[in-house]
């Protein structure tokens, strides 16, 4: 078959980053200097600086050009059947993030806010930051004031101060998805609190068995991951949302509302929890962690009123306030549209990981082998058919090059289930995930022969 135009520009492009003509990390050509030297339109080079930063080989600097991925081997790779594929990391998609442009806005902080970082600074977060905040959180549908915005040191502080944390119910139990984020579990058992578990299945949890929890138990506050759920991947409807809204109001229960990947839901017509109850009902927290750089440890929390003050309390005696550095830099890169630009991109990322991932689901997992999920790429979950246990298969698949997470510890102790895999497909190159899929589903059905031959040789 005839190479159109624009993969003939890639494959040279290549070609001089595999002889050494074009160093990694080095700028590429400009548009117009690469289309009159191989004598080609400026919609092919175009075309193929898109497919290729698509393909994570090259990155473009808003007003600079586009350049090398410094760690990127234009050779040829590696055979399919013996590279790693890493389900288990669940970072962010390390050659999608914006390395140089942060360094940009690092470096413009530094000199904004040198004065600041020679004393103690705001408690709540710097006030522009969370102006920048406020107009940001809009696109979210979260409409609120840069005074009941707090910036946090990671999502995960804003939940861990809260979990102990009187609130005005004067209530002391808390209910948990089951399962959920780990960070969240961790922060229960710690702090040694009195919770209680609602299972969230393919199709979501029971309303009904909420609301008898709402109703009976003695329920302080709800959490929930209301967008792309960790581990599961589940995203809730805006009708269940408004019911769970209304079900809070009904029993005085608080929401903790972890929206931590609202920014890469494609469906603008989807609402947080927080639009139906903006009052104070909902307490609403994101994070920065898996858009932007989880290093940075940002995030946010909009409070009610009703706790603010005791919030910044055990802010205070947490860490005085989170670093101003980090804090500065985001303003920059929010206030100069960088995000925005930079959301748009792993949007369409991550969305298209989460379509291969959930048709090889489809395709190769066993009938009885259960799977969540969502397009979002990040998370997902098989139940393998009992008796099967999830680290037996994680160690069988580690001899296969294929690493898994058990999800045994994102579940409250009474609620465990040793059975169950989370995946991630956010560090996954995209022509691996079928092959990771295909290779956990053989490792399935070899668990499930040696099972039948132990059975059969125990009637013997």
């Amino acid at each position: 078959m005839t190479k159109k135009k624009y993969e003939e520009v890639m494959m040279e492009i290549a070609r001089r980053a595999a002889s050494g003509v074009l160093k990694p990390g080095s700028r590429l050509p400009s548009i117009r200097a690469l289309s009159e030297e191989l004598s080609c339109s400026k919609n092919t080079i175009i075309k193929a600086y898109q497919e290729m930063e698509l393909n994570h080989q090259i990155y473009s600097v808003k007003k600079s050009g586009y350049y090398l991925v410094e760690d990127y081997q234009f050779q040829k790779k590696e055979s399919s059947q013996n590279r790693k594929i890493d389900f288990l990391s669940a970072g962010p998609d390390k050659e999608a993030m914006p390395y140089l442009d942060f360094k940009h806005c690092i470096n413009q902080a530094i000199d904004r806010y040198r004065e600041d970082m020679f004393s103690y600074s705001e408690l709540q977060g710097l006030y522009s930051l969370r102006k920048q905040l406020a107009r940001h959180l809009q696109d979210l549908q979260v409409f609120t004031v840069p005074e009941r915005i707090a910036a946090v040191t990671g999502s995960q502080q804003a939940l861990h101060l809260l979990v102990s944390l009187p609130f005005p119910n004067g209530k002391s139990k808390i209910c948990a998805e089951q399962p959920t984020h780990p960070g969240f579990i961790e922060s229960l058992k710690t702090q040694k609190a009195d919770a209680v578990g609602i299972e969230i299945q393919k199709n979501g949890i029971d309303l009904d068995r909420l609301e008898e929890i709402f109703k009976y138990e003695n329920i302080k506050f709800f959490y929930t991951v209301s967008r792309f759920h960790n581990p599961t991947g589940y995203s809730y409807t805006n009708a269940e949302k408004k019911k769970i809204v209304e079900l809070a109001q009904k029993y005085d229960v608080y929401i903790v509302e972890d929206d931590y990947m609202g920014d890469i839901d494609l469906n603008m017509k989807q609402d947080p929890m927080f639009a139906y109850d903006p009052s104070g009902r909902v307490i609403y927290t994101k994070s920065f962690s898996k858009t932007l750089l989880p290093g940075l440890r940002l995030g946010l929390i909009v409070m009610p009123e009703a706790i603010k003050a005791e919030f910044l309390q055990v802010k205070f005696a947490a860490d005085v306030h989170t670093p101003v550095l980090t804090q500065g830099a985001l303003e920059i890169y929010l206030k100069n549209g960088m995000f925005d630009a930079h959301i748009s991109k792993i949007r369409q990322t991550y969305h298209k990981k989460g379509k291969l991932l959930q048709k090889a689901y489809s395709e190769f997992l066993p009938s009885d082998a259960v799977y969540t999920g969502s397009s979002s790429g990040f998370y997902s979950t098989i139940h393998l058919p009992p008796p099967l246990l999830a680290q037996q298969l994680i160690r069988l698949l580690e001899k296969e090059n294929v690493f898994l997470d058990n999800a045994e510890r994102m579940y409250l102790p009474a609620y465990k289930q040793e059975n169950v895999l989370r995946l991630s497909v956010s560090q996954v190159e995209d022509e691996l995930i079928a092959k990771g899929i295909q290779k956990i589903a053989a490792g399935i059905q070899t668990m499930i022969l040696e099972k039948k031959k132990i059975l059969t040789w125990s009637f013997k």
